[in-house]
């Protein structure tokens, strides 16, 4: 945790993080063991400055289309990472979808991180969709919630998607910064241009306001197949045309991808190095099935050698 916290300290990037998501909630506990011991031994072997844990939610409905696989509710990320993963010894990044929470059972929930020695981990995610009929909790009222935990640190989103559409994901990444973001995760990147022009923003905000940048971790995750492609399109992530046609006319989807993020990365990084921006990885797999886990392994060991040129 101090190594982490000391290259937050420092502004510094290089930051080298692995994403996965809990198991499904139905899952057997045998199975569930196993499946703990496996990611352990395959997180320890790429020995990461911190683990993401994501909070998976339904989102029905998002952009108008079908989800290409069913949703299975799962463990929540800090059952997860404090239970099976305990073992592993590395700073656990906790997402919590605050959109999916009442003021009183997140204020409960700050009393209990509040109640602990140790230093926490999180990044808050807003409601999953405008549309839903669930009224939760405001990332904005999250914030101001949290500050009351002095040992809770937090990072924040960032979507250059969202930026392509709405121009203003800078403000919004300096408004997380006031109330008190440390760092930013991206959403998984396959479109270097609309990452730069986030990123190009973000760092002439800086500059007129006199602000010191929040390290950026930049995602990544491998495709494998037609299926994956179709998943993340619908979680939001971009594809240029001219790349998502190299992913469905290659005669080695997985291996494609692993090679166009190896290059998206040196393009984004090379800018971002350019704007004194600190850039940091973090690699995760959208898929479970075994090839497209040991693409994300691969994809991580390549992405973490590139960072360190």
């Amino acid at each position: 945790m101090n190594a982490f916290l000391e290259k937050l300290d420092r502004g510094l990037g290089g930051l080298r993080l692995y994403g996965i998501a809990p198991p499904k909630l139905a899952t057997e506990s045998n199975r569930l063991a196993e499946i703990a011991a496996q990611q352990v031994s395959r997180v320890r072997a790429l020995d990461p400055d911190g683990l993401v844990v994501y909070d998976i939610q339904d989102e029905p409905g998002r952009n108008g289309q079908a989800r290409p696989f069913p949703f299975l509710p799962t463990i929540t990320p800090e059952t997860y990472a404090s239970g099976p993963l305990a073992e592993l010894d590395i700073p656990k990044i906790v997402y919590r979808c605050v959109g999916a929470d009442s003021r009183d059972v997140f204020s409960h929930w700050i009393d209990g991180v509040r109640a602990v020695p140790d230093r926490r981990l999180s990044v808050f995610v807003g409601a999953p969709r405008r549309q839903s009929s669930t009224i939760g909790l405001r990332l904005a009222e999250a914030y101001a919630i949290a500050r009351s935990a002095p040992n809770l640190v937090l990072g924040g989103i960032a979507i250059a998607e969202r930026h392509v559409a709405k121009e203003d994901e800078h403000q919004r990444m300096l408004a997380k910064q006031e109330a008190g973001c440390r760092f930013f995760i991206t959403q998984s990147v396959y479109d270097a241009a609309s990452t730069k022009s986030l990123l190009s923003d973000y760092a002439l905000s800086l500059r007129a306001s006199g602000r010191s940048p929040a390290p950026v971790v930049l995602t990544f995750a491998p495709c494998g197949s037609l299926r994956t492609l179709e998943l993340m399109k619908w979680l939001g992530i971009s594809f240029p045309r001219w790349l998502e046609n190299e992913l469905r006319h290659s005669s080695d989807t997985l291996e494609r991808s692993i090679d166009l993020c190896e290059n998206v990365f040196k393009d984004v990084c090379a800018y971002a190095r350019e704007k004194h921006l600190p850039i940091g990885i973090n690699v995760e797999s959208v898929s479970t099935r075994k090839a497209e886990i040991d693409a994300s392994v691969e994809l991580y060991r390549r992405l973490s050698s590139r960072l360190a040129e």
